[in-house]
């Protein structure tokens, strides 16, 4: 797998067409981003999307963040990652999660199953040598401890979402000193706290209501009265960093120090603010 440093990007390109991916695409690539990541959507097909951005770059890593197992069966995932990494120079990471209940059962259709077994027999179906599975380019979203060694023993790392400095502490010594730990972070270039605020919780509405999440909230300290009516601002404020960008590279740092191998930056703005997005992008990129 190639090296990545130490800042990427999280976007979800859903949200663009084609035209609006491209110019994002070049805007990460020569502002010296080495990856890009992005989610599984309703809108575009995962390996597809991610065919399309190798195709329109010359040096940035693509990651997945995350392809859902519920989406495609384990061998098609297999010959995806196959696929993109012989076509495009090996460039592409495929990042597996188990999603979440409501996306897998009233939108796919599937049973959720419990995610760390579901997770193993994936990654079974995924290798065709179990023997060298770590040095695939494979990585899965991981938050509870369980998850986190099952990524330590079977991949080649983890991609947490929507976590602190703490948990990222925690994950690197769940998975070791080698593996890689990429660690989205969303980020708001924005210095009047009524507005950070107000542009953080309309972003974490919809995470709010997840099971996933609120259970890796819980652990790390957060309390039901927080996670409630849009959250307070302790917790708003530890999941967006706001700022000016000398205040949000210092934040950032601290997942560094504890350990991220990347901090994926996601640029959280009011919608279709694209110039704002790149603004933040651009003011970021020389941490």
């Amino acid at each position: 797998m190639r090296q990545l440093g130490k800042l990427g990007v999280w976007y979800p390109v859903d949200r663009l067409d084609g035209a609006g991916i491209r110019r994002l695409l070049q805007t990460v690539e020569d502002l010296g981003y080495s990856a890009l990541w992005y989610p599984e959507s309703l809108g575009y097909e995962s390996l597809s999307i991610a065919s399309f951005m190798l195709a329109n770059t010359t040096r940035l890593i693509i990651g997945s963040s995350i392809a859902s197992i519920y989406a495609r069966d384990a061998f098609t995932a297999r010959r995806g990652l196959r696929s993109l990494s012989g076509l495009y120079d090996d460039r592409f990471i495929l990042g597996l999660g188990v999603s979440h209940a409501p996306m897998v059962e009233r939108v796919r259709g599937h049973v959720y199953d419990k995610p760390v077994p579901a997770m193993r027999r994936y990654l079974d179906g995924v290798y065709e040598d179990p023997a060298n599975a770590t040095e695939w380019p494979v990585v899965i979203a991981a938050l509870g401890p369980l998850m986190l060694k099952l990524a330590a023993e079977r991949t080649a790392g983890a991609i947490p979402y929507n976590v602190t400095p703490e948990h990222t502490r925690e994950a690197r010594a769940a998975l070791g000193p080698d593996k890689l730990l990429a660690v989205e972070q969303k980020v708001c270039l924005e210095t009047d706290a009524a507005a950070a605020r107000g542009l953080a919780r309309r972003e974490l509405h919809r995470y709010l209501t997840l099971t996933n999440y609120r259970s890796n909230w819980l652990r790390l300290g957060f309390t039901e009265a927080e996670l409630a009516d849009g959250g307070s601002d302790r917790f708003i404020e530890a999941m967006v960093l706001w700022g000016d960008p000398t205040k949000i590279a210092s934040d950032l740092s601290a997942h560094l120090a504890a350990g991220a191998t990347q901090v994926c930056i996601q640029p959280i703005h009011a919608e279709g603010d694209w110039d704002a997005r790149d603004r933040t992008l651009t003011a970021l990129a020389n941490l």
